[in-house]
């Protein structure tokens, strides 16, 4: 004989195994246990917090949001992988997935998914934030012209940006970065 339970959304929402919050106009409404660990903080402490104080830097906030908007209006959801900032400083990469509860507002009330992956990819080497952005870009496998194109930057200054991150990884092909990013040793 099994038990019965009544379905209690709030708590499912709260122990979930993996960090989740309701945001509206990139505003924590509510947070999960999970997220509110992942990022050093304690349970509601997130709440009514903007996203920003999850970036490393305010252009990296700011950047991220204008990226999410022409995905989220073409598809509905965004899903990548972003090097975030812990309440002490420490930065780490995240998959970080969402989806708008309005499709013609990509940015106001939404559900969002972060999954802590620095096991898998630590941050070993001190990046720029543009370096952070460009890093992210290179992982998803988009090329330097498809970069330029989303970030506002010329094509040349993309490779520039590569270059640096090649040198700063020890990285001698754009295969071996992409490698040592996603923390997989060739």
């Amino acid at each position: 004989m099994t038990a019965s339970y009544a379905i209690d959304y709030e708590t499912i929402f709260r122990h979930a195994p993996v960090g989740m919050c309701i945001s509206v106009d990139r505003v924590i409404q509510s947070s999960n246990d999970a997220l509110t660990s992942m990022f050093g903080y304690v349970h509601g402490e997130l709440d009514g917090q903007s996203f920003r104080v999850l970036y490393p830097t305010m252009d990296e906030f700011l950047r991220t949001g204008d990226r999410i908007i022409p995905v989220m209006n073409a598809r509905g959801v965004y899903s990548d992988e972003r090097i975030m900032r812990r309440a002490a400083g420490e930065l780490f990469w995240c998959h970080v997935s969402g989806r708008a509860l309005d499709a013609r507002e990509p940015l106001g009330a939404g559900v969002w998914t972060f999954e802590d992956v620095s096991e898998k990819r630590p941050v070993t080497a001190e990046l720029t934030p543009r370096e952070r952005e460009i890093a992210a870009l290179l992982v998803e496998g988009k090329t330097s012209k498809v970069i330029a194109r989303e970030t506002d930057l010329s094509p040349r200054t993309v490779e520039m940006h590569r270059a640096k991150l090649m040198r700063k990884f020890s990285a001698s092909t754009s295969s071996e970065l992409v490698h040592k990013l996603v923390g997989v040793s060739r």
